[in-house]
């Protein structure tokens, strides 16, 4: 009887996905991991495309096979623990720690991304001085080195928006309070808005704000998300399901269910009607700019 697998996919999706790349970079086939753990063929692939979840246990032994590292490997047994959650939600220090970041293998894999900033400047166009000003606040027990590696890692992240093949395709939407808000004082913000309009011009990002004077539309209501959207199969559907995700106070919400997904569509799509055209947008953002330098 097959395995009948409820809630969220994420888990399942990520882990998979993690150890794929750990059999790679071990050199391996699926023939060849199949004939270490004993396993068939058909189970690796099933793993490796989020297809079952996993215990513990299994994912010990295939990280011992392809000789993954100790933290790694505790992470990945974490992760294992929530693929048979109904729902998931990321919250920091339970079962995967706070350094493994999932989300940047979903963004990485994504063919379409739909950010919604509310009050700040979405990671992927951040400027490493504006990164920091917000990596410091959030954290400030942590030394300089490793605030240093939180920040090097979101500009590694980065890379993707100019990614010489296939980069994503990106619909970038900003609360005009994302501009005016002097993230890191006025010289930072001014850079940081100078880094926008410039990546607004990128033939692969959409970029548009939503002025004060749009009034109520329905960001005011749902905060910042980003919707991630994968490549088709041959058959025309997604390789993966769409994926909600928001990054809150104390952990990161990822969200796949059909009725999730619809609804923040709706609302992604009621923010970009409310927003300024792209060419009016990339004119509040240098207006913003100039308005910062004077001051």
């Amino acid at each position: 009887m097959s395995e009948t697998l409820t809630g969220s996919t994420v888990p399942r999706r990520q882990l998979g996905r993690y150890l794929r790349d750990m059999r790679n970079r071990a050199g391996l086939t699926v023939k060849d991991a199949a004939r270490g753990l004993e396993w068939s063929e058909t189970k690796i692939w099933r793993i490796e495309t989020g297809q079952t979840s996993l215990r513990s246990f299994d994912v010990e032994v295939m990280c011992r096979v392809y000789g993954a590292a100790p933290d790694m490997t505790e992470a990945l047994m974490g992760l294992a623990k929530e693929t048979k959650a109904r729902g998931w939600w990321q919250a920091y220090g339970d079962a995967v720690p706070e350094w493994f970041d999932l989300y940047v293998g979903l963004e990485a894999a994504a063919s379409k991304l739909f950010l919604y900033g509310q009050e700040l400047v979405p990671g992927l166009f951040q400027t490493e001085d504006y990164a920091r000003t917000l990596i410091t606040a959030d954290h400030p027990e942590e030394s300089d080195e490793e605030s240093g590696r939180r920040v090097g890692l979101r500009m590694a992240r980065q890379a993707l928006v100019r990614r010489p093949i296939d980069p994503p395709l990106l619909q970038v939407a900003l609360n005009e309070s994302v501009l005016r808000r002097p993230i890191g004082g006025p010289r930072v913000m001014v850079a940081q808005l100078e880094r926008l309009a410039a990546a607004s011009k990128l033939p692969n990002v959409s970029l548009r704000v939503v002025p004060f004077s749009a009034g109520f539309h329905p960001g005011v209501l749902s905060g910042s998300f980003n919707i991630l959207r994968f490549p088709l199969n041959g058959n025309g559907t997604e390789s993966e399901p769409p994926t909600v995700y928001a990054d809150l106070y104390t952990g990161a919400l990822y969200l796949d269910k059909p009725n999730e997904i619809e609804r923040y569509s709706e609302a992604f799509s009621g923010i970009w009607q409310h927003a300024l055209d792209e060419s009016a947008s990339r004119e509040l953002v240098s207006q913003a700019a100039e308005e910062l330098s004077d001051g």
